[in-house]
């Protein structure tokens, strides 16, 4: 699945057993449109479709759709966590160290693991999550001059 599989989000719910209730289809539809949104950024977006939606019930929605596949859940360190509908594929992210920007880049190798250890101590490796860190063109022309709340997307 990735986010470019347009808005039949009613379909994708069904191919993996939910119910495509208000909510989903809300928190769904309007992350297809913000990627690497934080919950907040998702329940805000998701109030503004349904008129109203607790912050729980986002959580309980994107933890569901995570659960199914239908959305990853990245954790860059020292960021909150950032929600997008591209899965299924090995792409990785570029993060601002100043304002928090996460974009995706595709992997250039394609298939996971893009990486292994020399020594895998037994481990049967078969995904590397690779996160590439430094400032973004807007940061590093200076027309930010301290960091600010992370963008939805």
């Amino acid at each position: 699945m990735s986010d470019s599989d347009g808005p039949d989000v009613t379909g994708h719910l069904r191919e993996v057993g939910l119910r495509a209730t208000a909510p989903r289809r809300a928190v769904l539809e309007w992350l297809a449109e913000h990627p690497h949104a934080t919950a907040e950024q998702v329940a805000e977006g998701a109030r503004q479709r349904l008129g109203a939606i607790s912050k729980q019930g986002v959580y309980d929605v994107l933890a569901a759709c995570a659960d199914a596949g239908l959305v990853r859940q990245i954790r860059p360190a020292g960021h909150p966590a950032r929600f997008e509908r591209r899965t299924g594929d090995n792409h990785h992210h570029l993060v601002c160290r100043s304002c928090g920007t996460v974009d995706d880049v595709d992997c250039v190798t394609g298939e996971a693991p893009c990486v292994t250890p020399e020594d895998h101590r037994g481990y049967e490796v078969d995904e590397a999550e690779v996160v590439l860190w430094g400032l973004c063109a807007h940061c590093r022309s200076g027309a930010r001059s301290a960091p600010s709340p992370p963008p939805a997307g």
